[in-house]
């Protein structure tokens, strides 16, 4: 045995020692640290922009143009407080064109003056005085009153008044206008004896 051992020493020695390295490889490998596990940060996410639906408002009904008519302008002289143009709303009377105007004064002559006419843009009312002179019926020669005839032929009567100017004016024939110049007679006596040539003929005598 003793021979043996000599003999083969040297396999014996190379036995061991790979036995050893075996063994120490062995424990080597297995008592590493093992690397810390690799995290992987997950992608951020962004958060995704929800649309704002906004309910859009109700169309506004669009008030429809009402045609209003317009102020009325008018001039009021004559007897009253304060003679002057004024503004009033449509529908308006001549008594409200007198309230306007201050109030009718002591000396006018409303009798003569339809205070219910309506009134229209850009009138002239005159509201006379109580001593303007008014048209008097012709008197015949058997002392009783007669009122104005017409004419029963076809010739026209041929009445003329000389005003203060000195022109002589045909009341059968003159405009309101040219009665206006007369003395005394105002702008309604100058219609009211229009009027009267219109629905009864002309005059055929003054007094």
């Amino acid at each position: 045995m003793g021979n043996w051992l000599d003999q083969n020493r040297a396999i014996v020695v190379g036995a061991l020692a790979l036995v050893s390295a075996a063994l120490g490889g062995f424990f080597f490998f297995t008592n590493r640290a093992e690397p810390p596990p690799l995290e992987i940060a997950a992608p951020e996410t962004t958060p995704t922009p929800t649309a704002i639906v906004t309910q859009a408002p109700p169309p506004t009904s669009t008030p429809e143009a009402t045609n209003t008519p317009p102020p009325l302008r008018v001039y009021i002289s004559g007897e009253v407080i304060a003679p002057d143009v004024y503004i009033l709303p449509p529908g308006s009377i001549i008594k409200d064109l007198i309230l306007a105007a201050g109030g009718a004064a002591k000396q006018a002559d409303l009798d003569t003056v339809n205070l219910a006419e309506e009134l229209k843009d850009q009138q002239h009312i005159h509201i006379p005085a109580k001593e303007e002179a008014r048209p008097t019926p012709p008197v015949s020669s058997g002392g009783k009153t007669s009122q104005p005839t017409a004419e029963t032929d076809t010739r026209s009567v041929s009445l003329q008044i000389e005003p203060q100017a000195g022109k002589k004016i045909n009341i059968n024939t003159a405009k309101i206008a040219e009665l206006e110049l007369l003395p005394g007679i105002g702008p309604s006596f100058a219609k009211r004896i229009v009027e009267y040539r219109e629905a009864n003929g002309n005059f055929s005598a003054i007094e």
